[in-house]
């Protein structure tokens, strides 16, 4: 890994006077994996009861598709949107900003299950509605691609990712941090990047970086 691309240090402010509101600010790593796999594992058996192995297998990896999409449309047109109002910027901060000001801050690197499970809810009504008989399935593909996605993005800033395709992660990643934030949205996957053209590769972000 390139030294221009890494911070090794693990520097936090605090975002609440409450001192409850901060503590709920700061988020064990293994706590996606720890609420919504088991979820997940309940609306995959759910999806089987009505269909096969091989058709909940395919609305699994449906699921996982359309979290991809998710998770780049969040990160670029949600966390990286810019408010112009004084409300609106703090609320960009304790979204996302301050994750760009302190990346490698290890306990705010997740999403607070206060905001996650509400938005999981959200979703899981939103699929219910589209997809009908067959929803439990993809929403249990899409809470996977969730937990994929935190644990891939707690692993570029804090893991060494010693496989081509963790290193590749790893880069792609922290480019988008420590070289331009208007390339390389997606963390789990570039896929997206790719069909927006947001693509980052090293050339790319240090002409924009420049």
């Amino acid at each position: 890994m390139p030294a221009k691309y890494v911070s090794n240090k693990d520097e936090t402010i605090p975002l609440f006077k409450s001192p409850w509101l901060e503590r709920l600010s700061h988020i064990h790593p293994a706590t996606p994996a720890v609420v919504f796999l088991p979820v997940a594992g309940w609306y995959l058996w759910q999806g089987l009861q009505g269909a096969s192995w091989l058709t909940v297998a395919g609305l699994v990896v449906a699921g996982l598709f359309i979290w991809t999409l998710t998770e780049y449309s969040l990160h670029r047109w949600v966390f990286h949107y810019q408010p112009t109002s004084d409300l609106g910027k703090k609320l960009h901060f304790l979204m996302h900003g301050v994750h760009h000001d302190y990346p490698q801050d290890h306990t705010r690197l997740v999403m607070p299950p206060p905001v996650s499970i509400p938005l999981a809810a959200a979703f899981g009504l939103l699929f219910s509605w589209l997809f009908g008989a067959h929803w439990e399935a993809i929403f249990a593909g899409f809470l996977v691609g969730y937990v994929i996605y935190d644990t891939t993005h707690y692993a570029t800033h804090h893991w060494k990712m010693q496989s081509g395709l963790g290193r590749f992660l790893r880069e792609y990643h922290l480019r988008h941090h420590f070289r331009d934030d208007d390339l390389g949205y997606g963390v789990s996957s570039p896929l997206w990047d790719y069909v927006f053209g947001t693509v980052s590769t090293r050339a790319r972000a240090d002409r924009q970086a420049a």
